[in-house]
């Protein structure tokens, strides 16, 4: 097995369990420890992914997600692969690189399993938009595609979802092999009056039991919409503290415009619990709200320094939430593409318990924090947006005294 790297304040530098270890022990993640202050470790994985076939690189990675059978999905944008040198196999100068397609699907040795959809890109032979995929492309349009392909998500019918934040919004739904099945929202919306279209989606989750869809919306608009999945039909909505949403709009994705304490701020993702409750990262103001699958307002923890009022260029601290994989889900990881690390908060009361990671474009650092997911065995996967462009594994090795581990 290659040399693991240490890094960060809550990274094991000793000898440490990995993750078949912990499952010997009769743990599958963090579930096993007693201590009320532990909390779960991690070891930067460099064999994780496998190089990607047909001289394909990703661009910024949009969404991430952990399906039943720990195969991970990935969102990234070809259009960002922009660099002269990344796209020479295309021009047939080099044997490197073109851009991955917008969605993979990698199983847990980091091979890819399929990969489908359009690439918003023009081939400089043919001045066309490429279309590629080891599975075929997906029968939608190259002009309905999202233009910059946000968060992904995997129902429990195994139908596959792509959220939009760009201009027009729109959530697009696929079978797990990519055929289209269904549009949700046709043109942008110019407030949270709204109930048939969005302003900056961001995460979907669908309900198993109620099959009712919940987007985190977003970038401009202020809350929580569901809908029927299948028809599209609304059925209910809720901002922050699980009070009406309320306009103005946010202008971009970096807050910038009007930023409400009491209303959320970049709504970035909507994450289910084991207990039927929904966690909402409300970006820019650094924190993430728990709330009743209703709107009900249950609880938040706020993270790092949330930014001043007028404040346009803080990016937040709460940009995606994952859990461990232990029945209690007793650890919630938080993502935050500011500060460049990774939170570790016990979910039953909301402590932060400390963090991870620092930034940097090597191996096991980090540039901005996009996307986060845990697999069955408790092993942390990351996505990287802006110039980091890349996904990367922190293996699960163990617990350790939170208090000893933050030093």
């Amino acid at each position: 097995m290659a040399k693991l790297l240490c890094l960060g304040a809550l990274i094991s530098c000793g000898v440490a369990a990995d993750d078949r270890t912990a499952q010997a022990q009769g743990t599958r993640g963090p579930a096993g420890a007693n201590a009320a202050d532990e909390a779960p470790t991690f070891r930067y994985d460099p064999n994780w992914p496998k190089p990607l076939p047909n001289s394909w690189t990703t661009g910024v990675i949009g969404g991430m997600f952990i399906d039943r059978n720990d195969h991970v999905w990935l969102a990234t944008r070809p259009e960002t692969v922009t660099a002269m040198t990344e796209t020479y196999a295309m021009e047939g100068l080099g044997d490197c690189c073109s851009p991955a397609p917008p969605v993979m699907e990698l199983d847990q040795a980091g091979n890819v399993v399929q990969a489908w959809g359009p690439i918003h890109q023009t081939d400089p032979r043919t001045k066309k938009e490429v279309l590629v995929g080891k599975q075929g492309a997906p029968t939608v349009p190259v002009d309905v595609w999202p233009a910059s392909e946000h968060m992904m998500y995997v129902d429990y019918k195994g139908n596959v979802w792509v959220s939009s934040q760009s201009r027009p919004s729109q959530i697009l739904k696929f079978t797990h092999n990519g055929k289209f099945i269904k549009r949700f929202g046709t043109r942008e919306a110019t407030s949270s009056a709204d109930t048939a279209n969005f302003a900056g989606p961001t995460g979907v989750y669908v309900d198993p039991r109620t099959n009712e869809a919940y987007v985190s919306d977003g970038y401009r608009n202020r809350r929580i919409i569901v809908f029927d999945a299948d028809t599209g039909a609304f059925k209910r909505m809720w901002g922050a503290y699980g009070k009406p949403p309320k306009d103005p709009q946010q202008k971009d994705a970096f807050g910038s415009g009007v930023r409400m304490a009491d209303q959320f701020s970049v709504t970035h993702c909507i994450v289910p619990d084991n207990d039927g409750l929904l966690y909402v990262c409300d970006r820019i103001n650094s924190r993430v709200q728990v709330f009743k699958k209703d709107g009900a307002y249950v609880r938040q923890v706020v993270l790092g320094d949330p930014p001043k009022p007028g404040d346009k260029t803080h990016l937040g601290a709460a940009w995606y939430v994952a859990f461990s994989p232990d029945k209690e889900q007793r650890f919630m990881y938080v993502s935050d593409g500011t500060n460049k690390k990774i939170w570790i908060v016990r979910r039953r009361d909301m402590k932060i318990l400390g963090a991870f990671g620092h930034g940097g474009r090597q191996g096991g650092q980090f540039e901005t924090i996009h996307i986060l997911s845990v697999d069955s065995h408790g092993n942390i996967y990351t996505g990287e947006t802006l110039s980091g462009n890349r996904v990367q594994r922190f293996l699960f090795t163990g617990m350790r005294p939170a208090s000893a581990a933050s030093k």
